[in-house]
């Protein structure tokens, strides 16, 4: 988040000399428990097969894959995830695998482009119930107590009061709430419903809107520096925890890297509500960047969780992805999601877990701008794109044939544990949600780049898998590591990140030794954030929060030493630390400054 802050380069030296002599390191995160290592694995982005976009305008640079604003709910021990316009939902026994039903939920249902957006679902004792965005007599509220299957029914023909981005909420005495909004215009707004005829009790209420004059992070802008568009507010969504309601919300604008999930408190469902300082989930940096317009849900051992919505926004703005990262209360009450390393490889639930200690497995990123070779090379689309940590380049082959293939030279041979394979859409031709589709290819491994071990064949699957993730039970031993197309589903060979995951041979960074943080008068929302590099590391995280024991955001930097953020609430004092990253491992701490 880039501010406009100028110091002179004698002003930084100084600041720099001043601090040196006090920097001390601190120990890092608790690794995860051994427990944990029975435990299966995921990577941000969710490997769904995710639907093509159905708008013929919104496809002017290219066809390509779309949804967002997701919801997952725990209904009698599995796990349902509905998205924006994707024909149909998902059911997941375990959060691994996924299982696709198609359904269309808006009547009538033929040129249907915004069939099921930003959707609602809720849960009324063994009934589930489900309501797309409108603002028209077109969408029922439907209900089933067996959504494993399309087995659905009318609720009621239509809801008389409508709304865009809603929610449903039933609290602990069985009454309904909705919740809507989707404006930088009009607030957030609440009402209860009938149980028995879903139509409002009363006129709805205004539960909270944006205050960016205080909180830095809702102002609009990839670096909340837009000063022409006001920041909309979103994506409604209520947990309640110990007594109290917390009322969530995406903000600024779901094409920004720093897309977020706020969250407000309230002693009653529909308030008054206070805002948390900072974002509930922030994911401004990494691969895949974004954490907005989602919902909390707890898993089979109530531990909770946040999915939400990750952007690509490059062949259109509304080109986005889903993603999933461990949430839960402190002791004080406050609401925090994880999203350190929020797009490397995570343990999933197994069982009671604590998450304010990561569930990181601690597989590093092996590849990370190393070299590539590769079979061709269409236009721009060159070879680098695949490693270089942004989801918004990619490399493509000439074509999509049988053959065409990616190598990654790790630099060395280390333990490779998992590999993520990210497919990018050059030149796709669908549109709309398509099934019977696949991606077919081979994984090879090897020490020297003459002698290949076949490691994954997946040369006969059946299934489509646009951000396939494969883990091995049995780590290999590699330097290099090949891809290898067999099929395409539509348009050329293409991959926007080969990401191969493990322990490097070398030894992890040493940790930055000189760090400062300096906060603007005049802008209390905003600082510079600078540090000395770490010629060992090629990226760093930056975490800070309201207190020293509530460092709950995180922000992944690649090959810079400073970095402009605009996104703290200008009544509160801050605390912050960083640590480097390589693919040997993550350095201690620095020493958590404080700022007031």
């Amino acid at each position: 988040m880039i501010a406009a802050i100028r110091l002179s380069k004698a002003v930084v030296l100084n600041i720099f000399v001043l601090i040196a002599c006090c920097s001390t390191l601190r120990a890092q995160s608790t690794p995860p428990a051994t427990q944990l290592q029975t435990a299966k694995t995921y990577c941000n982005p969710i490997n769904l097969d995710y639907g093509y976009c159905p708008i013929p305008n919104f496809s002017t640079w290219g066809k390509h894959r779309a949804t967002a604003d997701p919801v997952i709910v725990n209904f009698k021990g599995d796990y349902f995830l509905f998205s924006t316009n994707q024909w149909g939902y998902w059911w997941s026994p375990d959060l691994s695998t996924w299982n696709f039903v198609p359904r269309k939920f808006l009547k009538p249902y033929h040129h249907v482009y915004d069939e099921l957006c930003a959707p609602a679902v809720g849960i009324i004792g063994d009934t589930m119930i489900v309501f797309g965005s409108t603002y028209s007599r077109n969408f029922p509220i439907w209900m089933s107590t067996n959504p494993k299957t399309d087995d659905w029914k009318e609720a009621i023909d239509s809801l008389e009061i409508g709304g865009w981005d809603p929610a449903f909420f039933t609290d602990d005495d069985g009454k309904l709430y909705m919740y809507n909004g989707s404006s930088n215009v009009y607030p957030l707004y609440g009402v209860e419903l009938d149980r028995k005829t879903f139509q409002p009790k009363g006129a709805r209420k205004e539960m909270y809107f944006l205050e960016q004059w205080r909180y830095g992070w809702q102002r609009f802008g990839e670096y909340m520096d837009n000063t022409f568009l006001e920041p909309f507010i979103e994506g409604a969504w209520v947990t309640k925890h110990n007594g109290k309601y917390y009322l969530q919300y995406g903000a600024p604008g779901t094409e920004m890297s720093g897309y977020a999930d706020g969250v407000v408190v309230g002693e009653t469902p529909l308030g008054p509500f206070q805002a948390q300082s900072d974002p509930l989930s922030f994911k401004p940096g990494g691969f895949i960047r974004g954490a907005g317009h989602g919902a909390t849900f707890q898993d089979n051992w109530k531990n909770y969780w946040h999915v939400s919505t990750m952007n690509i926004t490059v062949k259109n703005t509304f080109e986005r992805r889903n993603g999933m990262w461990p949430a839960g209360f402190d002791k004080d009450g406050v609401m925090f999601c994880n999203t350190a390393f929020g797009d490397y490889p995570h343990y999933l639930p197994n069982g009671e877990a604590d998450h304010l200690q990561s569930r990181f497995t601690g597989w590093m990123l092996l590849n990370y701008q190393k070299p590539v070779t590769v079979s061709s090379t269409y236009g721009e689309h060159h070879a680098n794109n695949a490693v270089d940590e942004s989801v918004k380049t990619w490399w493509s082959a000439k074509t999509g044939n049988k053959g065409e293939w990616i190598q990654s030279d790790l630099g060395d041979i280390s333990t490779v544990h998992a590999i993520q394979i990210n497919y990018a859409d050059q030149d796709a031709e669908f549109m709309g949600k398509q099934t019977g589709i696949f991606h077919q290819y081979r994984l090879w491994a090897s020490a020297d780049g003459k002698k290949w071990t076949l490691i994954t064949d997946k040369s006969n699957n059946k299934t489509d898998v646009p951000h396939d993730y494969v883990s091995f039970d049995q780590p290999v031993k590699a330097r290099y590591i090949k891809l290898e197309n067999i099929h395409m589903p539509t348009g050329k060979f293409a991959v926007s990140g080969l990401r191969v995951f493990g322990k490097g041979n070398g030894v992890p960074p040493r940790g930055v030794q000189e760090f400062i943080v300096l906060r603007t008068e005049r802008d209390k929302r905003s600082a510079m954030i600078k540090w000395q590099p770490d010629d060992q590391a090629y990226a760093y995280n930056i975490y800070y929060g309201t207190a020293p024991d509530k460092l709950y955001n995180c922000i992944m930097v690649h090959d810079a030493n400073e970095y402009y953020f605009k996104g703290m609430d200008s009544q509160k004092t801050y605390d912050y630390t960083i640590e480097s990253i390589n693919e040997n491992g993550i350095s201690l701490r620095y020493k958590t400054l404080t700022i007031e």
